[in-house]
């Protein structure tokens, strides 16, 4: 995400709310790229797969851009004989994709596009669709945006739920086996060019990005996925203050999704002081998956682990190469779970599955989200 801070009071918002017990069954949401060895998926262990991604071709349908992607999707399918029970989801959009605005901008332009995904659902035997718009009234990457988009999302989301709901009745998918629309959200101005408060019904939940919350975009170093927002670091948003910014918008607890992030950051020419964390940098490294954490970073060279017990977040510092990585570790994502338990919140979405082939971190997740409250 690349979006200004939340304020320091919606941070605290969720500390005041009493611990809620857990009334629904928490989800396990995976995000799935090709580049995952798709075979190996512990398809027993997750809930949902969201396939990414779809894009938005020139007439303004939803469509399979990636010629493997129908083979991807068969293969994702074949999971279902080893957990009957996970739903497959397509997931349209992604970080720099093209083509929501045009789509969302009439009428017959909202029609065609709810129709055309409504044909992606029928073709590929699809449990449901997500959408990545980000981001809607803000520059991206290239991307065509409108200050109409703030209505037109609604709109948007709006005919994509009323097509969905019709091919559920023709089907006589009823319950938990309708089909679902959920999408991905954010903090900030992701708010002032949304209406949150008006579109979440037409939602079966919502995945919020809580990661990227430091990066090439930030002038220091920082945790870039961190649970809670320290008392020195209110300004940068968190995993709970975005829950807390959902909350205000008044979507049910039970429909947010809390995001895990298999990847890391890396700054180096960072100032050593407090090991690295929230100190100027030189410069902004690749973004790192977990995988190559373990093999590269994590006890190798002269990398230190460092927990903060109030982010609940790790980090490593390297302090010959000056170094700065932020990232998610089964510790955090065990706060992640219990977090989410003691809130009553709809569960844990991840980006990205290949990250994480040998599933550490998955099984972080499931064991967090399993425990007794």
């Amino acid at each position: 995400m690349r979006l200004p801070a939340a304020s320091a009071a919606l941070a605290t918002l969720l500390v005041a709310l009493p611990a809620a017990a857990q009334t629904v069954t928490p989800k396990v949401i995976a995000y799935v790229t090709g580049r995952a060895d798709l075979s190996r998926i512990g398809a027993t262990k997750l809930t949902h797969v969201n396939y990414a991604f779809a894009k938005i071709g020139q007439g303004g349908e939803a469509t399979l851009q990636a010629p493997a992607s129908a083979s991807h999707l068969a293969q994702l399918q074949a999971l279902k004989a080893r957990n009957p029970r996970l739903k497959l989801i397509l997931s349209i959009g992604g970080w720099g994709a093209d083509g929501f605005s045009d789509a969302a901008l009439t009428p017959d332009s909202r029609d065609r596009f709810a129709k055309s995904v409504a044909t992606l659902v029928r073709e590929f035997a699809l449990d449901g669709i997500d959408l990545d718009w980000e981001y809607p009234g803000q520059p991206g990457p290239g991307i065509k945006y409108r200050a109409e988009d703030k209505e037109n999302f609604t709109l948007l989301l709006q005919a994509v739920r009323r097509e969905l709901d019709a091919l559920s009745e023709a089907r006589k998918r009823v319950g938990d086996d309708r089909y679902t629309l959920s999408i991905a959200s954010a903090s900030g101005e992701y708010f002032a060019h949304t209406e949150m408060d008006r579109l979440h019904p037409y939602l079966d939940w919502v995945n919020i990005m809580s990661y990227d919350m430091y990066g090439s975009y930030t002038p220091t170093t920082g945790h870039h996925t961190a649970l809670h927002c320290p008392a020195t670091d209110q300004a940068v948003p968190c995993a709970e203050s975005m829950v807390a910014e959902h909350l205000r918008a008044g979507i049910p607890l039970s429909k947010l999704v809390v995001g895990a992030a298999f990847f890391g950051k890396s700054w180096t020419g960072v100032r050593p002081e407090q090991g690295g964390i929230r100190q100027p940098w030189e410069k902004y490294g690749t973004e790192i998956a977990y995988s190559a954490l373990l093999s590269d970073f994590v006890g190798q060279h002269d990398f230190v682990r460092r927990w903060d017990g109030e982010a609940k977040a790790p980090s490593l510092w390297g302090p010959s190469s000056r170094t700065f990585v932020s990232y998610d570790d089964p510790e955090s994502l065990r706060a992640k779970a219990a977090f989410v338990r003691s809130r009553g919140l709809g569960g844990i979405m991840y980006w990205e599955h290949s990250h994480d082939p040998d599933e550490i971190l998955l099984d972080a997740i499931v064991e967090g989200l399993s425990a007794r409250p």
